[in-house]
């Protein structure tokens, strides 16, 4: 497929997206293997549980898609909210995307009273998985979306990043081990020559071969 074609239709991978990020092992490899910052290491990843993420946003639209986990981190609970884009164009609005869509969960934690009226919120960490082969110039703050403001005024200024995951950007020394499942779904799509499908594909197969990821 030439550099600058489009990738097919979003239907075409989010089932098999949506179906491997249902793994816990595949969420473990992917902060483990591409989230380079500290808090990494005092995650406690055998307590990782999927969440149902089915939340209803004010104009009522429901969000099926999104793939939402938790695992606890010094003791407390913290949600890994992953958005799958699958789209070939880069959205200029996705960090006011991900400032609403992070606060649906917060809404659902109090609705279903799982949290109290005297507890905090718990951390959540949204991750933008990116597989177009349009680079990613959309801001990742949300601060930048927004007209500067007078010093007084940004109190108010609302405050949101997310962390990106661009494959595109990612050359064969940016990834991991051959163990790591993320790492071998990046190599596959990234591969051009058959010869290099045909390796991706072997890889991916055997690491999806451990007992981890099989039905019970």
């Amino acid at each position: 497929m030439p550099a600058d074609s489009p990738r097919p239709a979003a239907a075409t991978y989010d089932p098999g997206y949506k179906l491997l990020f249902s793994h816990a092992q595949v969420v473990e490899d992917l902060l483990r293997g591409f989230v380079a910052e500290d808090w990494v290491a005092e995650l406690d990843f055998s307590t990782l549980e999927k969440v149902a993420a089915s939340y209803v946003s004010d104009d009522l639209r429901e969000r099926e898609d999104d793939v939402v986990w938790r695992l606890r981190h010094r003791g407390e609970w913290l949600y890994v909210y992953l958005l799958l884009e699958f789209q070939s164009s880069v959205d200029p609005w996705m960090a006011l995307r991900i400032m609403v869509y992070t606060g649906l969960p917060y809404q659902d934690l109090i609705k279903t009273g799982e949290i109290g009226g005297k507890q905090r919120l718990p951390a959540v960490f949204p991750l933008v998985l990116y597989n177009g082969r349009r680079r990613w110039t959309a801001a990742r703050e949300v601060s930048e979306l927004i007209e500067p403001l007078p010093a007084s005024l940004k109190p108010y200024h609302p405050e949101q990043r997310y962390f990106l995951l661009e494959e595109a950007a990612l050359s064969e020394t940016d990834l991991p081990d051959t163990d790591n499942t993320v790492a071998a779904i990046i190599r596959l799509e990234g591969s051009r020559a058959p010869a290099d499908v045909r390796r991706a594909v072997s890889l991916l197969q055997k690491r999806l071969q451990g007992p981890q990821f099989q039905i019970s």
